[in-house]
């Protein structure tokens, strides 16, 4: 064989074997819930060490964004930091859907204050005068507060766009609570709140604002905020946002987290899912601040 067959030769074995291997990866598609791409990014980062033929692409966008993605058929999981709603079940169906619901985890949604806000609790009660629509707490003296930085009085109430399983959370758990109580007339978000994208843009800004208040996951929090201390009922002891108790319910504000697959997960996205849900994984989602589905002995 001369040369210059020779290099043809190794020209096209080189293509075929770059083909082959195209062809062996694959790519799961993974879009959803803000709260979740943190840890959802860095699962995908780590399981083309575990199985190097996979690929996780990763977007947030939003719980409702995911779901959403999800009845499309668009992506392979949907993740969502709430339960997927009837109607968006119907929708699934009526496309050919067939969403499986797992929980990933658990997660605690915190209330943050500048640094400087003296206030260290806050029952769902406040909470709902503040957040409520037709709540009566506009200004933080209304709450017998004085915050130092905030010239204003001015609360200035930080929120989720309505898509966010997040907002969505708070509505039910806490607006709603504040409802049932008398403190606003039903439970829904005041208006004039400032509704970010996402939960670093709600930390972002009550870090900077003395006069602000907000809610996310916890695994946002910075050492620049206070993480409030939150109650159901007045007199009720309270209970911070942790892990721990994120992990065993006692925070009022925990709630699971869950990724949806279309029909039960085949292939390389059930590969996946076994991963998330494995020990490896759920140390993973600890590292990053979220509850385990379980004890977990994490290195």
């Amino acid at each position: 064989m001369n040369l210059k067959r020779m290099a043809m030769y190794s020209a096209m074995t080189t293509l075929v074997i770059a083909t082959q291997n195209a062809t062996a990866n694959e790519l799961i598609q993974n879009k959803g819930s803000d709260t979740l791409v943190n840890v959802a990014q860095a699962w995908a980062e780590t399981y083309p060490t575990i199985q190097p033929g996979v690929t996780v692409a990763v977007s947030g966008g939003g719980s409702g964004t995911g779901i959403a993605a999800m009845i499309n058929g668009t992506v392979d999981i949907a993740n969502s930091s709430r339960k997927m709603k009837d109607k968006e079940k119907k929708r699934a169906k009526e496309s050919g859907q067939d969403p499986v619901e797992f929980i990933v985890g658990y997660d605690a949604l915190a209330v943050f204050i500048h640094e400087d806000n003296p206030a260290d609790t806050f029952t769902f009660k406040q909470l709902g005068r503040i957040f409520g629509r037709g709540g009566d707490a506009t200004r933080w003296s209304d709450l017998g507060i004085t915050v130092p930085g905030c010239g204003s009085d001015e609360i200035v109430v930080v929120s989720r766009q309505n898509n966010s399983g997040t907002y969505a959370y708070f509505k039910s758990s806490v607006l709603k609570s504040a409802a049932k109580s008398g403190v606003i007339s039903k439970g829904s978000f005041r208006q004039g709140t400032l509704d970010m994208h996402g939960s670093k843009d709600v930390v972002d800004l009550v870090e900077n604002t003395p006069c602000a208040i907000g809610y996310s996951g916890l695994a946002y929090a910075t050492e620049h905020l206070k993480l409030a201390c939150i109650s159901t009922e007045d007199g009720a002891p309270c209970v911070s946002p942790s892990v721990k108790t994120a992990s065993d319910r006692s925070y009022p504000i925990a709630r699971p987290l869950f990724m949806y697959t279309n029909g039960q997960p085949q292939g390389a996205v059930k590969g996946y899912m076994d991963w998330i849900l494995s020990e490896s994984g759920q140390c993973i989602l600890k590292g990053k601040g979220y509850a385990p589905m379980r004890d977990v002995n994490c290195p």
